[in-house]
């Protein structure tokens, strides 16, 4: 049997044959990697993965290819024909007994990943790790998320832009920017691109983005990492309750499309998927203040008061008071970014909002509505210590035809973390930054 080059029709993937897309006894050839081997000495058998799952083969030693067989190694690349049967046994409740077998790459036997398990060295290898049937599924849970966010921004009207890596001034605070010199002038890594989102509104009424945001918070906690990826919106004559509206149908489409399209993966992942069938819009609405009586009931000794930030501890203990998303509401002015505007009904607080994911799991969604007016804008910046020159081109987009505007961001890292049920956000992404990784 010889390699064919190029992608050749000629070759199946595993999904078809564990979905029973070929007759029992019917040929089919293959292309994978060995991801697990045994012998009998008189039998080997094998697990071999692609992208679209695992199957066991079976070479017997009468078979011609028997040596190929039994010398091959974990991770080896290898092509193969063989007989489709049914077996319980099997993973999958398929096998293949082989007709031929070939191996195009043979692994170094001292593949790394063996015994040691640990997070450290896990992260270590991630380049290898990512080939485990764990990251296979998050990968894809991931792209499934990645693809319902388009597929309903695309179909609500939105038109998709992108934003600079490189900025000049903080969006959200000036203690998590990452520093750095752009030809002799200071610069900084975007903390988000909501700012430049606010411009396109003018020419695009609606818009969205996903790109990468950084952030230098030093936190180790199983929801932050220093680059994310962030998809952000802004609506031009939208308000809070308008905004409030899109985030609840963004989330929904996002979990209908993933329960729809990665059930196996989320099998893989043993995620219970009771919790996510019942994310439908629309979602509890929880005032500020509630929300801290809710916290304070449950875990008095946090001892909250009406003017305390929810951080990772606090919103785990509100999260898990509730089976589907929600979003806590009202926030007061200092507890977020000057940008955000005060609620003419109750000037110390804001018209914006979180949306948090149930499970313990916390915000996925910061957002509200925006301040219009050139003058309050101006007096939000004085409040916050901020210097007014360094914001003059986003002070200009209220000078030349303001009007009102909402946007949010979305952590999709997050997102997936939540649906995955995964304990770190470090292994919803394929090569995740931390305070204390940046290799490979």
């Amino acid at each position: 049997m010889e390699q064919q080059q190029g992608v050749s029709q000629d070759f199946q993937d595993i999904g078809s044959v564990l979905s029973g897309g070929h007759a029992e006894g019917s040929v089919v050839r293959l292309r994978g990697w060995v991801h697990r081997w045994r012998s009998s000495g008189k039998v080997v058998f094998m697990t071999i993965r692609d992208p679209s799952g695992v199957i066991q083969v079976v070479a017997r030693a009468t078979d011609p290819f028997w040596k190929a067989a039994e010398s091959v190694t974990r991770e080896s690349s290898v092509i193969l024909e063989g007989k489709v049967r049914k077996d319980e046994r099997a993973p999958g409740g398929y096998e293949l007994a082989l007709t031929a077998f070939k191996v195009h790459g043979l692994a170094d036997p001292a593949f790394p990943i063996a015994k040691d398990l640990s997070i450290r060295h896990l992260l270590n290898v991630r380049h290898l790790w990512l080939r485990s049937r764990k990251m296979n599924a998050v990968l894809k849970v991931r792209h499934s998320v990645f693809g319902a966010i388009h597929e309903y921004f695309r179909k609500n009207g939105f038109y998709e832009s992108t934003g600079p890596m490189f900025v000049t001034a903080a969006c959200e605070g000036g203690s998590t920017l990452f520093k750095l010199n752009y030809f002799g002038k200071t610069a900084y890594l975007s903390q988000s691109a909501q700012f430049y989102n606010e411009a396109l509104i003018f020419t695009l009424g609606k818009q969205y983005l996903i790109a990468p945001s950084f952030r230098a918070e030093k936190s180790k906690t199983p929801r932050h990492l220093t680059e994310f990826w962030h998809a952000e919106c802004e609506v031009a004559w939208c308000d809070f309750e308008g905004i409030m509206k899109v985030e609840e149908d963004l989330i929904t489409h996002i979990v209908r499309k993933v329960l729809e399209e990665r059930k196996e993966e989320l099998k893989t992942l043993k995620r219970d998927t009771a919790p996510l069938e019942n994310v439908v819009a629309p979602f509890p609405r929880i005032p500020y203040e509630r929300a801290i009586d809710l916290i304070n009931e449950r875990n008095a000794k946090m001892a909250l008061t009406y003017e305390s930030d929810l951080g990772a501890d606090e919103e785990f203990v509100l999260a898990s008071q509730f089976d589907k998303p929600f979003l806590v509401t009202g926030y007061p002015v200092k507890l977020k970014a000057f940008y955000h505007k005060p609620d003419p009904a109750r000037p110390t607080h804001t018209l914006a909002g979180d949306l948090l994911a149930p499970e313990g799991y916390g915000e996925i969604i910061g957002g509200g509505q925006r301040i219009e007016d050139t003058a309050q804008l101006q007096e939000q910046m004085k409040l916050f210590d901020l210097n007014p020159k360094d914001y003059e081109w986003y002070t200009d987009l209220r000078r030349y035809g303001t009007v009102p505007h909402s946007g949010f961001g979305l952590g999709v890292d997050r997102v997936v973390r939540w649906i995955c049920k995964l304990k770190h956000i470090r292994d919803t992404m394929p090569f995740p930054r931390t305070m204390t990784r940046v290799y490979p």
